[in-house]
């Protein structure tokens, strides 16, 4: 999770209830620890309160825009199994923390820091056609080679008229191009056409499942 804003500032006041230590580090652990911690990809930590409080309005910004974790799909259209984007009640919470001061808490109820894990293998992906020339079931789909925040609605349009989504990227960065995966396979059949809305540049990435 990347931000680009400017720090907020300090010393507003406090009308929440809402703390880092209670509600907003869960949060920050789950959704952008891995990216946001010392030796991160992210430019700065924001492990500790210390280190996330300055850049609060920052935060609050980034994530009601949804640039913020990098995750681009529109949710309800395709179901994901690896979906790192925010939930209504965690973008809420976010929002009310800073607008209520954003403040510390107890620092006794903060969890046990993120434990980061080494990423999980992307698994290997090629180009999908735009016909399917046989059955296939799709495991996980990346999109390539977009414009700079285009936004596509893609599905599949199957040979006897059925709608199946794929998915729909809203604002697409090419430096993040996340690897989409599937909680059940996609399974199509021959013939099927792959659908792009507008058509765009770029093609989609795909990986088999059993």
């Amino acid at each position: 999770m990347w931000l680009v804003a400017a720090a907020a500032r300090a010393h507003d006041p406090i009308t929440t209830k809402l703390t880092w230590s209670a509600e907003i580090s869960r949060i920050i652990y789950k959704r952008c620890g891995g990216c946001h911690r010392e030796g991160g990809s992210a430019p700065m930590s924001l492990v500790h309160y210390a280190e996330a409080r300055p850049w609060a309005k920052a935060i609050k910004e980034e994530v009601l825009e949804r640039r913020m974790p990098p995750w681009g799909a529109v949710k309800g259209f395709g179901d994901f199994r690896n979906d790192v984007s925010l939930t209504q009640e965690e973008l809420h919470t976010i929002a009310d923390w800073v607008e209520g001061g954003a403040p510390e808490g107890d620092p006794n109820l903060l969890p046990e820091e993120p434990f980061v894990a080494k990423p999980a293998p992307v698994p290997a992906l090629a180009p999908l056609p735009r016909v399917l020339p046989r059955r296939m079931a799709i495991g996980a789909i990346r999109a390539d080679g977009f414009p700079e925040q285009a936004s596509v609605r893609v599905v599949a349009e199957l040979p006897d008229g059925r709608i199946e989504p794929v998915v729909w990227i809203h604002g697409y960065r090419e430096r993040f191009r996340p690897v989409y995966e599937y909680r059940k396979p996609l399974r199509l059949p021959a013939r099927t056409r792959i659908v792009m809305t507008p058509e765009t540049p770029g093609r989609l990435l795909f990986s088999s499942a059993p």
